[in-house]
């Protein structure tokens, strides 16, 4: 080996054991450098409400005793921050990271709301598309679609609707006409309950909804017009390829007008769609 090998060979053993120790140096650093304190910013998504505040997230810290600052920024368990952050009913999520500088930062969304439940067992709250739950209060308010029943946190859950809620708010039509959705205490039926005054819609379960709908629509354009809106009480499309429709009990006068968004319809072809099934109940087939 020639000297300027020699020479080569122990420059580079001497450059890799400073950049070493270097490494180690700056990772101590590091490690001892101070928190420079919580950068806490609350990202206001479509959907969500001023929910939270700056000063709700310190009171919540210093609550958890998880605001001690004065202590390297290395040290502060950034998991068990974001963890306590998410479980608060009021935060949609939150994001907890150490930043170049050792400051922390605290990245909010506030609860985006879905739905609000009504429960018949007592309480009203939001809940979001997790079934995350929000209490209800003044100040939470916001105008969302309302869902009414019995429900428990086993087999009959709020958040079983939010699909269906979901749907309802994606189409224009439905979403302009629905005012809220029950579901009946004994039979556990979904009731869709339109602005549409006299009668409500009987959608069974969440299966086949567009399909379900469509057969309520259906029957808003080529029926209602000529029987009029409040002659049927319920509108049943729970069973497969069919719209069962149930007359009020009480003579309804009919309408003065009659008419289809789709123009007129002639008497015998209404008839010719109708099916009685007994006294009360009409079936109008697809």
């Amino acid at each position: 080996m020639t000297k300027k090998s020699v020479i080569r060979c122990l420059l580079a053993l001497l450059i890799a054991a400073y950049i070493g120790v270097a490494v180690v140096m700056a990772n101590q650093a590091a490690q001892a450098a101070r928190c420079k304190g919580f950068d806490i910013r609350i990202v206001q998504a479509e959907g969500s409400r001023n929910f939270v505040t700056d000063a709700e997230v310190r009171r919540l810290l210093h609550e958890w005793k998880l605001d001690d600052t004065d202590r390297p920024a290395a040290s502060i368990n950034l998991q068990k921050i974001e963890d306590r952050l998410c479980a608060v009913d009021n935060i949609e999520s939150a994001l907890v990271e150490r930043m170049p500088d050792n400051t922390i930062r605290m990245t909010i969304v506030p609860m985006i709301p879905v739905a609000r439940v009504f429960d018949f067992n007592g309480g009203s709250y939001y809940i979001n598309r997790d079934g995350k739950r929000l209490t209800a209060n003044a100040r939470y308010h916001i105008d969302v679609p309302v869902i009414s029943g019995n429900f428990d946190d086993s087999l009959h859950r709020a958040d079983a609707l939010i699909p269906l809620i979901e749907y309802l708010h994606n189409d224009s039509a439905w979403n302009a006409i629905t005012s809220q959705v029950m579901v009946d205490r004994v039979t556990r039926d979904i009731i869709l309950v339109p602005l549409i005054r006299g009668h409500v819609v009987n959608l069974g379960d969440t299966s086949a909804i567009p399909d379900k709908l469509n057969r309520v629509m259906a029957m808003y354009h080529k029926v209602m017009p000529m029987k009029g809106w409040e002659y049927y009480d319920t509108i049943s499309v729970k069973w497969a390829g069919q719209v069962v429709a149930t007359r009020r009990v009480k003579s309804i006068p009919e309408p003065a007008i009659r008419f289809d968004q789709e123009g007129e319809i002639e008497e015998e072809d209404i008839n010719s769609m109708l099916i009685a099934t007994d006294t009360d109940t009409t079936a109008v087939n697809r």
